[in-house]
């Protein structure tokens, strides 16, 4: 070696286990983000629904999709809810949750002159972002689904 040349040293990578570069605090909220989003479909959106809470049973009627509709409806956003705890599934799910929203979106707007039509582009914010930060875990995901065909 000679004078000029330094030896090449390796630092340790603040990445972490997975090899992200993003930092603790920036995973904790990631985390903390999608169990609040879980917990909302969980309980303020999907639940109504399943129990055919008499405002949702009123939304559906004028829907006219009636109670498959919304026990549809109900049991797709529990789904929804589920995977966004699971890692490898948060991605796929905060995916399928947009895709809800933007029906959600569509509904407000022609059936309900639009009253909460902005609920649902709101939450399509938050479901971009984990299904952005998430979309690494889906590799796992895809691993797991081909190695078990």
């Amino acid at each position: 070696m000679s004078e000029t040349t330094a030896p090449v040293t390796r630092v340790a990578s603040p990445a972490g286990p997975k090899g992200t570069t993003r930092g603790r605090g920036a995973r904790i909220s990631l985390r903390a983000l999608q169990i609040v989003i879980a917990l909302f479909y969980a309980f303020a959106s999907a639940l109504p629904k399943l129990i055919a809470h008499p405002s949702a049973v009123e939304s559906f009627d004028t829907l006219g999709w009636g109670s498959a509709g919304m026990y549809t409806i109900g049991a797709l956003e529990l789904a929804g809810a589920i995977g966004l705890l699971i890692p490898a599934l948060a991605s796929v799910a905060a995916v399928s949750l947009s895709a809800l929203m933007v029906g959600a979106f569509i509904t407000q707007i022609t059936a309900f002159d639009g009253e909460h039509a902005a609920t649902p582009l709101i939450l399509i914010v938050p479901l971009a972002l984990i299904a952005w930060v998430r979309r690494e875990d889906v590799t796992g995901l895809t691993k797991f689904v081909r190695r078990e065909a």
